[in-house]
């Protein structure tokens, strides 16, 4: 069933629409046939060295396995599209940065390390793109919400986990943050933000791709 499986992978993850996970790969089958975990990730090697001569490649984040158009080709894929790519406010990418970085985290924090307000409409923002989420109360007065970001947030910049964040070397002690520090790690997440804007591309939008249309969210806040 070797060949086979790589078929029925390599189809379920084009008409998939969103990142496949090994285990969600092995529901695809009924429980008397259903392929081993080390046969469904041997056939997923398969499917991602198929790719190697072509304008696509697999990519695992933190949600599974991905086609996507290669990064070499944004210039002219991106050409497709008429919207302007999508650019977020530096008071954005500020915020969304000390989130990925300190999370968890509240918003009086974040406007503590910033030194000036956060908009509603950034956290909302962050929120409705399913990038950060609650994940719990801080334990003072007013029970203030804490951020992280989610696994929507590591999908969207290529990423398998926070760990591939780029590293802010330089820094010697989070508890020490300030304003400059803010925009140094703002800058940090815009560097993966920019790398990836032109060609992001899950297995919807290279379905849609095969069919010469593709949607993408160019909101700016």
């Amino acid at each position: 069933m070797a060949e086979g499986l790589v078929q029925i992978l390599e189809g379920a993850l084009l008409a998939a629409g969103e990142p496949l996970s090994v285990q969600r790969m092995a529901l695809l089958f009924e429980e008397n046939e259903r392929p081993s975990t080390d046969e469904i990730r041997a056939a997923i090697k398969t499917v991602g060295e198929r790719c190697d001569d072509r304008g696509y490649e697999l990519v695992q984040v933190a949600s599974g396995f991905r086609f996507q158009v290669r990064q070499s080709l944004s210039t002219w894929v991106g050409r497709l599209w008429q919207e302007r790519p999508a650019r977020y406010s530096r008071a954005l990418m500020e915020t969304l940065s000390l989130i990925a970085y300190r999370q968890p985290i509240t918003r009086g924090e974040i406007e503590e390390i910033r030194g000036v307000a956060v908009s509603t409409n950034i956290i909302k923002t962050l929120m409705e793109r399913e990038w950060v989420r609650v994940v719990g109360h801080r334990d003072v007065p007013g029970r203030p919400a804490m951020y992280a970001t989610t696994r929507q947030f590591l999908d969207y910049f290529n990423l398998k986990s926070l760990d591939q964040l780029p590293p802010l070397a330089e820094i010697k002690e989070l508890d020490n943050l300030s304003g400059e520090l803010a925009l140094e790690m703002a800058e940090a997440v815009q560097s993966v933000s920019a790398e990836v804007s032109s060609e992001h591309k899950d297995a919807d939008s290279l379905e849609e791709e095969a069919r010469g249309r593709s949607e993408e969210d160019a909101e700016t806040p």
